[in-house]
């Protein structure tokens, strides 16, 4: 199989945002779509492995929030490149609103969606959520970001190797593992995609 091939399907970006109680969390995905009309539905797909993920299972409701194209790395950095079960995303965040459900919005997002679980099946890596959409909010007229966007135009370039130690880079979120071979079983800590998602940049 030419894992490669699936690099040829388009995504969007998007924050998804989760509360359970006084606990908190949100991560980026790429797995939203509108999966029917009538009732008005979205369905998303999320990282069994996420504090997210658990979240979401516990409370059956999540907010939306579309990317758009002026997104600065940092919050993808903030949201994405960070294990909520490690750090709370959150801490001391008076800016960032909620919406009547409780659950935090980005307020330059293009459109926010909130939605109400309504079934899920586990898929092995991740857990497909089927929802109905309960409010839909259009905020402005940015364009919304793609998975090939921030490959090329957001996430920051290499930096040049400055020795010769071998570092072999995660393609999708940046993840650096110094050594000389990556094991062959070896899973980003940050994302959770497998080796054949690193290059090797230098050594």
């Amino acid at each position: 199989m030419d894992k490669t091939a699936f690099y040829s399907l388009s995504y969007g970006l998007y924050l998804l945002t989760v509360r359970d109680g006084e606990r908190e969390n949100g991560c980026i995905v790429n797995t939203v779509i509108q999966c029917a009309s009538e009732p008005k539905s979205l369905s998303v797909c999320v990282i069994n492995k996420n504090l997210t993920c658990d979240l979401l299972r516990a409370t059956g409701r999540f907010n939306v929030s579309v990317l758009p194209e002026t997104t600065p790395f940092g919050l993808f950095r903030h949201y994405g490149m960070q294990s909520g079960r490690d750090v709370d995303k959150f801490a001391g965040d008076d800016a960032t609103p909620r919406l009547s459900n409780g659950l935090r919005y980005l307020p330059f997002a293009p459109a926010v969606f909130a939605c109400r679980v309504v079934s899920s099946q586990d898929l092995g890596s991740h857990t497909l959520f089927i929802a109905e959409v309960e409010d839909a909010i259009r905020q402005n007229d940015l364009a919304p970001a793609t998975y090939a966007y921030y490959q090329s135009s957001i996430k920051p370039a290499p930096a040049p190797a400055q020795t010769k130690t071998t570092v072999w880079r995660c393609k999708v979120c940046g993840y650096e593992y110094v050594g000389e071979e990556l094991p062959a079983d070896f899973e980003c800590p940050l994302c959770h995609h497998g080796p054949e998602d690193f290059e090797k940049i230098s050594g």
